[in-house]
């Protein structure tokens, strides 16, 4: 960290003496030292894996205070959530119907993913699209990466590039639910042909469409850079600090029905169970922040290398409040009781109390340091890569009770449960791509991890965590690619994953690591006008954590091992250009995902399926987009969504599939370049489901066995709970660059 915090500053403290000076085009690297770093992580054409690259230009149309999931929700095979319900605030995704647990991300070539939990909140880092460059979202297991292994997707985003010229920008919006953003750019352009500095602030408030589902974000991006022929050092820190509202309760299907708005959080009833209210601070309130240090070289015409360093440091808490009469009465838990409170019972008046109404903050507290190296060469047929990685994670989880109605002999804040978990990993690949001739390129990967977890304390209950594990994992891959002509491209490839379970997984059960084949098989086709992809895939797992469609104490979805299953399909996606002005983008996922010999205690008997649906994988996902373009000033591009309906759960059960929906978004942009003090000036709208379809793209799906109601017998009871999304809302944005 020190060495990250001495490079910052002396970047920062070396530039202001060169401000003056002049910029000096025709020195600009001949080679893209920007992508150093990413030369191991990324593929392209000339690799038999199925991707697709974003742009920071492609981004900017729709960068109106919505979540990065958002703004990829229309890449083939992706479905997204949101809690709030208009994308603000807490977003997910999923590809190939792998949750977002399963999506490597990495950001630089950091991993993004917790160490712990293995989710991305990208909560915690608001309006960070305006701080990408580029991204590719590569599908299935994918060329070797950082952090835990791709199960579904990988997604590596490259930040803001060195910018050859000084700017500054202003962006704001406002929208529906009095959605406001507002975020200020600049950069100093390069200063004396070799450094730069550059930055962003945002703030980005929202309602949210669900009721009191707010949002109160803010974040930064702070960058110096040093380049030359040869290198480029850059010192990068950037963050954010969010308070939502909690909304990951969901709604019954009468409430759904009735109000759909409705937000069962916080609520506050009398002793006769009438409500009463919400209570006003049931929150999340998180700050991330990340410091990176990357160095990328070349070598000699041949060679180059780059290196990263990153400290993360992430801390805040979720505040809830316990009505005594709701967890009793509705909810049956025990969080009102003086042991799940590490309290002692008292006596009043010869009566023993042991139950309090009470408010709590469980805080997670952790940091995490990684180091990454990589090396590439490429001369002749022969292009390789040798890629490592060091990373250490301590997280340290604790309770504190901010109130109770009755309690005896407590400090404030005390303490009721307290955890560390610590988790390190090694990582190490090797990478070769060889043309054989001018037809036919050969792909070869290897990789092994090695990850040690351990976690030990108290747990919420009072209960112990004790978790002891080291996992070994080696990961081949290898494919090759068919040049037919310079339009036709074939490929065939294999890829082999594992990963570790998650925190959760242990908490929730006796988990095993997974393990997955995948086999792709594609033909991409090119011409100038025309693009086209055609991708088959077979993903067979072994363990495969699959999600039961239900959640713990604290929202987190419950995962279990489900043997033997797997996922089919194939990926269409094309680009035509159809003259001047306007162009298509469609594409469409069609799949089978399939739990084999799936078993399920049903009234007490324990019965064979067969094969059944894998939980939240719909069959069929659509994406296309128009492009209409009436001038150059003038882009107006029509976005349309489609998800087959999907099962919550594993056992094809009614009460637990989400109907199909699609969902239309328009969005129009207006350029002007005026005479005069601004050099441009962007005005955006986006319409978010012009067609005001109500619809649901994610919930929960519960079971339980009630041997109480009528003794002897036993009921299997079935419920479910939904998110539901906003009807038609806008955003509109202004930017001023001068």
């Amino acid at each position: 960290m020190k060495t990250i915090y001495l490079g910052f500053l002396a970047i920062i403290l070396f530039t202001p003496s060169l401000a003056q000076t002049t910029v000096v085009q025709d020195s600009i690297p001949e080679i893209q030292l920007e992508e150093v770093k990413l030369a191991g992580l990324r593929v392209n054409e000339d690799h038999p894996f199925s991707f697709s690259n974003v742009y920071k230009e492609e981004l900017a149309s729709r960068n109106l205070g919505q979540d990065l999931p958002i703004m990829l929700s229309y890449l083939p095979g992706v479905v997204t959530t949101s809690d709030a319900g208009a994308g603000i605030g807490y977003t997910g995704i999923r590809v190939r119907g792998s949750d977002a647990t399963r999506v490597n991300v990495t950001i630089n070539g950091i991993p993004f993913n917790d160490s712990e939990s293995q989710g991305v909140y990208w909560v915690n880092m608001p309006d960070f699209t305006s701080s990408v460059s580029s991204l590719q979202m590569q599908r299935g297991v994918g060329t070797s990466t950082n952090g835990s292994g791709a199960f579904g997707a990988s997604i590596n985003l490259l930040t803001d590039e060195v910018s050859q010229n000084a700017f500054s920008e202003i962006a704001n919006t406002v929208g529906s639910f009095n959605s406001l953003k507002h975020t200020l750019k600049f950069s100093t352009g390069l200063l004396n042909n070799h450094f730069e500095i550059s930055g962003r602030l945002s703030k980005i408030t929202s309602d949210g469409y669900v009721e009191r589902a707010s949002s109160d974000l803010k974040s930064y991006y702070l960058q110096a850079a040093f380049q030359d022929e040869n290198t480029l050092i850059k010192a990068i820190i950037f963050g954010g600090h969010e308070i939502t509202y909690q909304s990951w309760f969901g709604l019954d299907q009468t409430t759904l029905d009735s109000n759909r708005r409705y937000n069962p959080v916080g609520e506050i009833y009398d002793d006769s169970g009438n409500l009463e209210g919400h209570y006003d601070n049931q929150v999340d309130n998180y700050r991330q922040d990340h410091y990176q240090l990357h160095w990328n070289q070349k070598i000699d015409a041949y060679t180059d290398f780059s290196l990263g360093l990153n400290y993360t440091h992430g801390r805040g808490y979720y505040e809830e409040y316990k009505d005594l009469w709701f967890e009793q009465n509705i909810n049956f838990s025990s969080e009102n009781n003086f042991r799940y409170l590490g309290l002692q019972p008292l006596s009043i008046g010869g009566v023993i109390v042991d139950t309090a109404e009470n408010i709590v903050r469980k805080w997670l507290d952790n940091d995490y340091y990684v180091a990454t190296l990589s090396l590439n060469r490429q001369k002749g047929n022969t292009k390789w890569n040798i890629g490592a990685l060091y990373s250490s994670y301590v997280g340290d989880h604790y309770g504190e009770l901010i109130f109770a109605d009755y309690t005896s002999g407590v400090q404030p804040r005390h303490r009721f449960y307290e955890n560390q978990g610590n988790k390190k990993e090694g990582n190490l690949f090797a990478k070769v791509n060889h043309r054989l001739n001018d037809r036919i390129s050969g792909y070869f990967d290897l990789q092994y991890r090695n990850v040690d977890y351990t976690a030990k304390g108290n747990l919420k209950g009072p209960e112990s965590i004790n978790i002891e594990e080291i996992f070994r994992f080696f990961n081949p891959k290898a494919g090759v690619v068919y040049t037919h002509d310079p339009k036709n491209k074939f490929y065939l490839s294999f890829a082999r994953a594992h990963r570790e379970p998650s925190r959760a997984d242990f908490e929730n059960g006796n988990p095993k690591p997974e393990e997955l084949n995948d086999f792709e098989l594609g033909w991409r086709y090119n011409t100038p006008k025309t693009k086209f992809l055609v991708n088959l895939y077979l993903m067979d797992y072994t363990n495969q954590l699959t999600l039961t469609g239900t959640l713990d104490d604290v929202g987190t979805p419950i995962r279990e091992n489900v043997g033997k299953s797997s996922r089919m399909g194939i990926e269409l996606e094309a680009t035509f250009a159809l003259g001047n002005r306007w162009s298509w983008q469609p594409n469409v996922t069609f799949s089978r995902n399939r739990n084999h010999d799936f078993y399920f205690q049903r009234d007490g008997v324990l019965t064979s399926l067969g094969d059944t649906n894998l939980s939240y994988s719909p069959a069929v996902v659509a994406g296309n987009i128009i492009n209409f373009m009436p001038s150059p000033k003038w882009k107006i591009a029509l976005f349309t969504k489609y998800v087959s309906e999907q099962y919550m759960g594993n056992i094809d059960s009614e009460q637990s599939k989400l109907d199909s929906y699609t969902v239309s978004d328009l969005n129009v942009n207006y350029q002007i370049i005026p005479k005069g003090f601004f050099k441009e000036i962007n005005i955006s709208l986006l319409l978010n489901n012009i067609l005001a379809t109500k619809y649901v793209s994610n919930g929960y799906w519960y079971s339980f066995d009630d041997d109480y109601s009528v003794p002897g017998v036993v009921t299997t009871i079935e419920g479910a709970g939904y998110y539901p999304q906003a009807q038609f809302n806008f955003l509109t944005g202004v930017t001023f660059k001068f």
